[in-house]
């Protein structure tokens, strides 16, 4: 069977996706750096698809399979912790 997405809403800080199995599945606009950025009426112009939530103007991509593994944004990098200098140049050595 394919879940699609019925429904879309936000609230002050969450994402809240209805999906036509009955579930809702809720997930942290912190998960989501361009919906957290987006102004609400911004984060209300999407279009649904078979695979999920689509928002041209932020490019971003919402997917119910990532939903369903909890996962967020994962074009996202972060910026590792400074790490102390020895522990750091090990870090950076080439192995073999």
């Amino acid at each position: 069977m394919n879940t699609l997405v019925k429904a879309v809403r936000f609230d002050a800080d969450s994402l809240w996706v209805h999906l036509s199995d009955g579930r809702v599945i809720g997930a942290p606009l912190a998960w989501f750096p361009r919906l957290l950025a987006a102004r609400p009426d911004e984060r209300e112009r999407f279009e649904l698809s078979p695979l999920g939530i689509h928002w041209e103007a932020l490019d971003e991509d919402i997917s119910v399979a990532g939903l369903l593994a909890g996962q967020g944004d994962m074009t996202v990098h972060f910026t590792p912790v400074a790490t102390s200098g020895r522990a750091h140049r090990a870090a950076r050595r080439p192995s073999g």
